[in-house]
């Protein structure tokens, strides 16, 4: 558990946050469904900068869906002085926002811990040339 006391992210082979389905009255199928689709939304939000999308570069660090359809995101960016700082969280609550079934989104900037390139799937990383 992160020192905030907040959830940790489970990260798959690919890096990315999956959301916490563990408190959730919501039927399993639906949480997954609704999370395959919120995955594939933060996948169409790339850094402008960075030539992979904001989930493979390993930005996303918690996605949890309430039992009224609110999903609560918590990011990051990869660097604090990140020239859309501001613009990028509107970018992907838009994202989120237009999956079927969900209420409303929220997204949270956080530093802590720090994103590195060690947080970047296969993918990404393939992308920006690290190979």
């Amino acid at each position: 558990m992160p020192p905030d006391g907040g959830v940790a992210p489970d990260t798959g082979e690919d890096g990315g946050a999956k959301a916490d389905a563990s408190a959730s009255s919501l039927p399993p199928e639906e949480i997954e469904r609704l999370t395959n689709d919120i995955v594939a939304a933060l996948k169409t939000v790339y850094d402008p900068e960075i030539p992979a999308d904001i989930y493979e570069l390993g930005l996303i660090y918690k996605v949890e869906v309430d039992d009224d359809r609110n999903v609560d995101i918590n990011m990051t960016l990869t660097a604090p002085g990140c020239p859309v700082a501001g613009e990028m969280p509107v970018w992907v609550e838009n994202a989120v926002n237009a999956v079927p079934g969900v209420a409303g989104t929220k997204v949270n900037i956080v530093f802590d811990p720090p994103w590195d390139q060690s947080r970047m799937s296969d993918e990404a990383r393939l992308a920006v040339g690290m190979f």
